[in-house]
């Protein structure tokens, strides 16, 4: 498939390179330009490319920036095609973002997100921590194979952010629409807890909505108090643990 990814940071970086190592046709894009993008993310065919360029001519856009960029997207996705498939990976922080006074009352953050855009999208990668994204990839029918929740509200759109989740090395798991992505946000007990296939189905059921926005809250803090920075992800396997203690 011909893939535009708009944001090379923790995710968009690792999006770009197993992307186009599993053959895509792959465009990545940053706010700064093509020239500022580092080597290692092109290193297995991925093309470094402006971001009104990313997005033209693809099968499929990838959104790989804070959730308070998406209004700043929008316009670059006016053109494109309604047959494009658009994913978005973000999350809401609101100490990074900004409060955005749509969520803090209560809507969903894909929903706000696809009427920001003003078109429908698929929620995929936003489920799994940064470092377990990069180095827990493993080949289907793996024992213990990692899964990602996958929301859409269209069957077909939902199939191919699946089909591309496997493409990564990780299962694909249908998550149902766009209403029950909430399911799979911070706080949740599907959020980067690095569950599998068979374990994903009771995490989706017993995330309780009114609980995620105190639970996000102290696994920030939490990791703020590690790694001090605000930047800088914690290793997978404390990243992990934390996620389990707090969320599930």
């Amino acid at each position: 498939m011909k893939i535009g990814i708009l944001g090379v940071g923790h995710i968009g970086k690792t999006l770009g390179r197993k992307l186009s190592a599993a053959g895509h046709d792959v465009k990545v894009a940053n706010s700064r330009g093509p020239e500022t993008i580092d080597a290692t993310v092109l290193e297995t065919g991925a093309r470094a490319v402006t971001a009104s360029e990313a997005v033209k001519d693809v099968d499929v856009v990838i959104l790989s920036t804070p959730l308070n960029r998406v209004p700043d997207i929008a316009p670059l996705l006016a053109g494109v095609p309604a047959g494009t498939v658009v994913i978005d990976t973000s999350n809401y922080y609101p100490g990074r973002d900004s409060r955005i006074a749509a969520i803090e009352a209560g809507q969903i953050e894909s929903i706000w997100a696809a009427e920001e855009l003003g078109r429908p999208i698929v929620k995929a990668w936003n489920a799994i921590g940064s470092v377990s994204f990069a180095l827990k990839g493993t080949p289907p029918g793996t024992p213990g194979r990692i899964a990602i929740p996958v929301a859409a509200d269209d069957d077909s759109e939902r199939a191919v952010g699946m089909a591309l989740v496997e493409d990564t090395g990780f299962d694909g798991f249908d998550a149902g629409p766009l209403a029950q992505s909430w399911r799979q946000q911070p706080g949740a007990p599907a959020y980067c807890t690095d569950l599998t296939r068979d374990e994903m189905p009771a995490a989706l059921a017993s995330a309780e909505a009114a609980r995620l926005p105190r639970r996000r809250d102290l696994s920030v803090a939490a990791i703020s108090e590690r790694v001090g920075d605000g930047t800088t992800n914690p290793d997978s396997e404390y990243g992990v643990r934390l996620s389990r203690a707090l969320f599930m």
